[in-house]
Order: C-alpha cells, then structure tokens, then sequence
C-alpha cells in the first residue's frame, strides 16, 4: 500500500514539475513582433471557447499575439493578465487588444470576480494606456442587464412561450437601457464597463464593450433562452472584426453580441449603424 502511495506521490509531483516547467517555458520565450502586413491584434484570454473561436477566424485578416494565464497550443504567452507591466510589454505594437480573461461562471463570488475578473480588465485597460494601444475591445456580459429576463415579455420569449407574441413588435433591451446585474459576475462587466468608459474619456483610449449572448461548444441553442441569445461562431468573428474596423473615433459604446435571431430581445440595431455589424445567421434554423 505505501508502495502505491509512493509511486502516486512520484508521479504526482512529476505531472506538477512538467506542469510548471510548461508554464515557464511560456512566459520566458522571445514574442513574435507582429508580421507587419496585417494589423496586429492581442487576445487575452484565448484559451476559452470565445477566444479559441477568434483564433480560428481572425487569422487571416490580423496578426495575432495570444495570451492567456495557462499554457496551451496556440497560446504565444502564459502569464497572469493583472500584472499590467508585464501586459505593457506583450501589447507594444498591437493595434487592439481583446479583452476575454475571466471567470466566466454566474456562480462567481465577489471576491474572486473582484480580485480576477475585474482587476484583469482594469490591468488591460491600464497596459494598454501605458503600450498607447489605440483600441481595447472588452467582453462584457448580456448579464449586465439579466434581471429585465424576469419581467414580461422576455420571461415569456426566453421560455419558449410564444403564443400571443409578436417578434416584430417585441421592445427590445437596448445597449442605454438601465443596467440591471442578475449576479456578481454581472455587477462585475457593470464595474469593468465603467472602467472602460473612465479610461475612454480621461485617456483618450477607444474602447468597445460586448454585451456577448450565448457562445456554446456545440455553436447552436440547448434549450428556449439560447433560441434569443446564441451568437454563433461566424456572427461572433464579424462582430468583433466590425468592432476592430470600427474608426478611433468612437471613442466609447457598448453593444449587444448576438445572432440575427428572430426571437431576440436585444437590439442589435446600434451596432449596425455605428461599427457595420451584420450578422447573418438565425437560431430558428435550428428547430
């Protein structure tokens, strides 16, 4: 029996140095400068479904530096995303940065979307005042205003319920409707959306905040609410490629990231008229 706990121990300890050695590796090697022909784009957070998505589909229209806390494939950089002079380094150059490093759960306590959710987005924020990173494109949550779900007629649409229901005629949530935070992870994106604003109009930097729906692995609706919230992989790319395109004039906005879904309840009408935004693809193709 000790034997085996040896042996556990071994291997144990073995898996954690390699684990480590891994992580170093990552954060001590030579950046790639960005390629020069393409404008250079930092993503933050890529290990994630969101940012494994934008790997994917902004390769061939940006230069790409990829970072992220863990090490993996396809991540340039392994580092914890607070530490904002480490992150000036690993922006100079960049055109834009992409926000996504957090804990994405509605579970999340206070004190860990305080001390990791928030303080990453306000270190990016900072990293890229200092690397003078023209524009900051921030992943904010539909949760921002979740507590509208619980009144009518989105609890209605968000259950599958649509007898009686117009999709035409629905008052849609719109990105200045009041702020109505479902959870702490919520009360979070409100805060960082206020840093982004505050770093906007005191700094001069340009930033936009997504209001991102639903970004599933199986890139379609698993149950009534995903049929008005699913933004597919596709709509996702042109929503944050519009956002990266948009003119540095737009100095701050806040929009909502969902599909072309006939059963939205948010408006997506803003984003069309100011950054281009045109998604293409419906949940109902789904049923």
């Amino acid at each position: 029996m000790a034997g085996k706990q040896g042996i556990r121990f071994v291997q144990s300890s073995f898996g954690r140095a390699q684990r480590s050695a891994i992580r170093l590796s990552h954060r001590f090697k030579p950046l790639q400068p960005f390629d020069g022909a393409r404008p250079g784009v930092v993503i933050t957070g890529a290990a994630g479904i969101i940012g494994r998505v934008l790997r994917a589909e902004l390769t061939d229209s940006f230069s790409l530096r990829t970072i992220d806390r863990s090490p993996g494939h396809g991540i340039d950089l392994a580092v914890d995303v607070r530490r904002p002079e480490r992150m000036e380094a690993a922006f100079a150059g960049a055109g834009a940065v992409v926000e996504l490093a957090a804990s994405s759960s509605l579970s999340t306590d206070w004190k860990r979307v305080l001390e990791n959710n928030l303080a990453a987005t306000v270190a990016t924020l900072e990293a890229a005042r200092r690397a003078e990173v023209p524009r900051v494109v921030i992943a904010s949550s539909n949760h921002a205003t979740g507590m509208h779900e619980r009144d009518e007629p989105y609890a209605s649409v968000l259950a599958g319920r649509y007898e009686g229901l117009d999709p035409d005629a629905l008052p849609r949530i719109r990105a200045d409707s009041p702020v109505r935070p479902d959870s702490f992870y919520a009360v979070g994106k409100c805060a960082a959306e206020a840093a982004a604003r505050y770093y906007a109009e005191e700094y001069g930097l340009s930033v936009i905040c997504l209001r991102i729906g639903t970004v599933n692995r199986e890139n379609r609706p698993r149950n009534p609410r995903e049929f008005a919230t699913l933004l597919t992989y596709q709509d996702l790319a042109r929503l944050v490629q519009c956002c990266l395109e948009a003119p540095l004039e737009l100095g701050f906005a806040v929009f909502y990231g969902i599909s072309r879904n006939r059963w939205r309840i948010w408006d997506i009408e803003d984003a069309a008229s100011r950054i281009g935004y045109a998604p293409i693809d419906d949940a109902e193709s789904f049923r």
